[in-house]
């Protein structure tokens, strides 16, 4: 698994809250779930770039 870096996320009340309830909808954890909305917005834009293979 590749690893995985912390990071501060300031963010909107509103934003977040929406996000929260977003994700028990899917029932992800709000992390799961930001990391998703940035992977699909990436994807959908051509900028993830291919995955490593380990």
């Amino acid at each position: 698994m590749s690893e995985r870096k912390p990071f501060l996320l300031r963010v909107d009340p509103a934003v977040l809250d929406a996000l929260q309830k977003w994700a028990s909808d899917d029932l992800r954890s709000l992390n799961a779930q930001i990391e998703f909305v940035l992977r699909d917005s990436l994807a959908k834009t051509g900028r993830l770039g291919a995955k490593k293979k380990a």
